[in-house]
């Protein structure tokens, strides 16, 4: 199989699946998105939530989020995760918002990566699926997926983006990110992965991988 082949059959399987994709995180806007986003960073989006309704009740956009402490998001947020600079971040950003940008979610990769606790994947996150900007945000399922298919070396996530943007059509990457993660967390975990669950690795899998799982099972 070329990788081009490689390639479209990933495509072609993903579309099957998730003819429609939900995204991860709840939210209702850019603002709340970007929280939700931040928030979610070494945690896990169930975990995110649950208490993102809670944040939003007190505080659903910079105006009455700058209202509340540092300390105030922090007891809030603080099954999250990282709650110190998680409340630092929210706070700071929401502060540079109404200072900066009119209270609104900035609309370029660059503003919002200027703002605190904003990293280049929340960034791609919120243009991609706020504002329908062209990203690859890579987490870790994609991360995996993409060594596991012997689509990118999986040295670093941002070579797993390099590699991902030059494989894949501009025009999908905003769904096929999504795809990935779905299909990641359902069919090609880290822990408990069943390849017989995995058609996509199984077809197309990089053999080094489907050796050290065999080698596994045989263990087993």
């Amino acid at each position: 199989m070329t990788k081009q082949e490689k390639v479209n059959f990933v495509i072609n399987t993903l579309y099957q699946l998730y003819p429609e994709i939900p995204i991860p995180l709840d939210h209702k806007d850019p603002y709340t998105l970007l929280i939700a986003v931040l928030m979610s960073a070494q945690s896990t989006d169930v975990r995110v939530n649950k208490i993102t309704p809670l944040l939003f009740a007190e505080a659903n956009n910079p105006y009455d989020m700058v209202k509340l402490t540092i300390e105030d998001i922090r007891a809030i947020i603080k099954p999250v995760g990282l709650s110190p600079m998680k409340s630092k971040g929210i706070h700071g950003l929401s502060h540079i918002l109404i200072d900066k940008h009119n209270g609104e979610v900035p609309q370029s990769f660059e503003d919002l990566e200027a703002l605190p606790a904003v990293g280049h994947k929340t960034a791609s996150v919120v243009m991609s699926q706020a504002f329908g900007v062209p990203a690859f945000p890579v987490d870790t399922h994609i991360h995996r997926l993409m060594y596991r298919w012997n689509l990118s070396n999986g040295k670093n996530v941002v070579q797993t983006e390099k590699d991902a943007k030059r494989l894949f059509p501009k025009e999908l990457w905003n769904e096929l990110h999504l795809q990935i993660i779905w299909y990641g967390r359902q069919y090609s975990p880290a822990r408990g992965w069943d390849i017989n669950k995995d058609i996509i690795t199984k077809t197309i899998g990089r053999k080094t991988v489907l050796d050290q799982y065999s080698a596994k099972l045989k263990k087993s």
